[in-house]
């Protein structure tokens, strides 16, 4: 027997979103606006989040570090992309494309429920290796997270979330920078 579903834009960014630099440690890097809360023993097992998520990213030359893309409930990383190489061409503002499914596998209150996340990212400032310059790196599209699939950090499904999108780089320099442009995130 099928299961009706139907598809819902659960958070939106409507405006334009702030540049950030000069940062290492992970934290938001989308207006307020865009947040979303998750009520309290909403999710169910089999639940799935669609993210995807356009904006840009600036990195300096020779050794930009990395950088990471974190899905937070509540203060729980739920998924993330792990450490991304940054290419070691300077770039400026260039497009990025970052596509995730997160699946809820258990729900439950401390820190019993759980998420199964996946997903892609893509954009000329990535790379499998580092030291790759423009001309051996094209345009990159890295699966995510970086390691072996995992589910993510446990939250409490029994309060309220509110669901969040952070960014962190390895160096803190003002020529590595990232600004959300787009962003939603479906239900399915």
């Amino acid at each position: 027997m099928a299961r009706q579903t139907w598809v819902s834009a659960e958070a939106i960014q409507s405006i334009a979103g702030s540049n950030f630099a000069t940062f290492t440690t992970a934290k938001t890097v989308i207006p307020a606006t865009a947040l979303r809360t998750i009520r309290a023993n909403t999710l169910k097992i089999g639940d799935a989040l669609e993210f995807d998520v356009w904006g840009s990213i600036s990195n300096i030359v020779t050794t930009p570090g990395t950088i990471v893309f974190q899905v937070m409930i509540g203060s729980s990383i739920a998924f993330t992309t792990g450490v991304i190489q940054l290419n070691a061409t300077a770039h400026t503002n260039r497009p990025f494309h970052l596509k995730a499914l997160l699946t809820v596998r258990a729900i439950g209150n401390g820190t019993s429920a759980n998420t199964m996340g996946m997903g892609e990212v893509s954009g000329v400032m990535f790379t499998a290796t580092a030291a790759q310059v423009d001309g051996v790196n094209s345009y990159t599209i890295l699966p995510a997270p970086a390691t072996a699939p995992t589910v993510g950090a446990g939250f409490n499904s029994t309060i309220d979330n509110v669901l969040d999108f952070f960014c962190g780089f390895s160096i803190s320099d003002g020529g590595n920078n990232v600004a959300i442009h787009q962003y939603i995130v479906k239900s399915l």
